[in-house]
């Protein structure tokens, strides 16, 4: 039972009345105002990190092994039935990524020389402190950074690296400890370099890895489309099957498929848990609401797209691919080469070294940030640095049963926090949404 709790057993709990709650005490805003949403979207930015900039930053941390490894995960331990929960806690969960996005740039800091930072741990101590709740307030966003720097060592390094590892060995034969030397080769400059940097590298990236891999999909899933239709029946008549209890309301809440469907998503989009306001945070957006908009985006492209594509690759030659379930990278691959062929593995291990890339440089930025928030002395940056170092060879050396255990304990203490957080931040999100849906006129 402390098990099921801590690695997010509430979860899908918290996220659906926190959704819930918000489309109602937002009266279903923005969702109602869809010219209002696109003309956000078309919003050009001001020097330095632009609206899109910072949404391909904060895609560069959800469109990662979660995509990939996280899908699979879900079918192998869930079943097919996962792939509709994902759906769902996306769904909800679109509203939370929009009120964090919110409160980030309203509580944003500015830096010395030009530019913003911030994120959940600076908008959790003014919550506290606008209430005279000092000290409640200084161990919550303490503690909220800590749980950061862990998720960026686990689920935003080992578990990432641990993919690229066991799919050029796996595919291309090549030694895990070259993985090793190119993922520190190339993520270190850019992490000494900051957001400005990354987003530098992540906006051409993220569009031309998204475009590629829904490519790759469309093409299997046409060539394998008589499989399509029981793939869809699988998800609906699998969903509801509950593995852990007798029925009725237990076991919806208990229901393996609806847990980790749902905490497979949320490592994917982070809806909800707080972590992606770092990015949206640093982007020259006068108006939070707007950018708030490209948080719901970002929900969308990442779980309603490219989730759902490769779970159906992955369902289509489901008899075929379960045999490599518990090697969670593989199974994907196999999906994919048994109907393109071997030069499908090949560009596979291209994507899946870009995707986890792009994971880890955003989530290492965002370790930095948390700690920034913690101390700004150096030897701690350089600590920190040496501890990202060592996770990637951690991570390409180690099967990360233990990390997905971790990964899903930070996910459910950081959406806990941040949930509660939002509730009680409620009225000045409404505040910032009506503002910027009056200014627009």
């Amino acid at each position: 039972m402390i098990k099921w709790v801590i690695t997010g057993g509430l979860v899908p709990m918290l996220l659906l009345f926190g959704g819930v709650f918000f489309l109602i005490y937002l009266r279903l805003q923005p969702f109602r105002s869809p010219k209002k949403m696109l003309a956000a979207m078309k919003a050009s930015g001001k020097a330095g990190v632009s609206p899109f900039r910072a949404l391909t930053v904060a895609l560069a941390g959800t469109l990662g092994v979660g995509n990939i490894v996280g899908v699979a995960n879900a079918l192998w331990i869930g079943g097919a039935g996962a792939v509709l929960w994902m759906w769902i806690s996306a769904l909800v969960a679109m509203v939370l990524k929009y009120a964090e996005i919110v409160l980030a740039v309203e509580h944003r800091r500015e830096r010395r020389h030009g530019g913003f930072f911030g994120g959940a741990c600076y908008y959790i101590k003014d919550c506290f402190f606008e209430k005279r709740k000092f000290r409640i307030g200084v161990i919550l966003s303490s503690c909220f950074a800590l749980l950061m720097i862990l998720n960026a060592l686990s689920m935003g390094c080992m578990i990432q690296v641990n993919a690229v590892g066991n799919a050029f060995a796996g595919v291309l034969e090549i030694p895990v400890w070259i993985s090793g030397v190119l993922l520190t080769v190339f993520t270190v400059p850019f992490i000494i370099k900051g957001t400005n940097g990354i987003a530098s590298l992540t906006e051409w990236l993220i569009p031309l890895m998204t475009a590629g891999y829904i490519l790759l999909s469309v093409m299997v899933l046409v060539l394998r489309h008589e499989a399509l239709g029981a793939a869809f029946a699988s998800i609906f008549r699998e969903a509801f099957n509950f593995r852990s209890a007798s029925g009725g309301v237990i076991g919806f809440l208990t229901s393996r498929a609806l847990r980790v469907g749902t905490m497979r998503g949320l490592l994917s989009n982070e809806a909800g848990c707080g972590t992606a306001p770092t990015a949206h945070a640093s982007a020259e957006n006068d108006s939070s609401a707007a950018q708030g908009v490209w948080g719901i985006l970002e929900v969308f492209v990442d779980t309603i797209l490219l989730c759902t594509a490769t779970a159906l690759v992955i369902l289509v030659s489901y008899d075929e691919v379960a045999v490599l379930g518990s090697n969670a990278v593989m199974m994907t691959v196999r999906a994919y080469s048994l109907v393109l062929g071997r030069w499908a593995e090949i560009f596979f291990c291209i994507a899946i070294f870009l995707f986890a890339y792009a994971t880890v440089l955003c989530w290492a930025n965002y370790g930095m940030e948390s700690l920034n928030a913690l101390s700004t002395r150096l030897r701690w940056r350089g600590l920190y640095l040496l501890s990202l170092v060592g996770s990637i060879w951690i991570g390409v050396f180690c099967t990360p049963s233990g990390v997905w255990f971790l990964a899903d304990f930070a996910i459910t203490a950081l959406t806990t926090v941040n949930v509660i957080v939002l509730f009680l931040m409620r009225r000045e999100i409404r505040q910032a949404t009506k503002k910027w849906l009056r200014d627009k006129g």
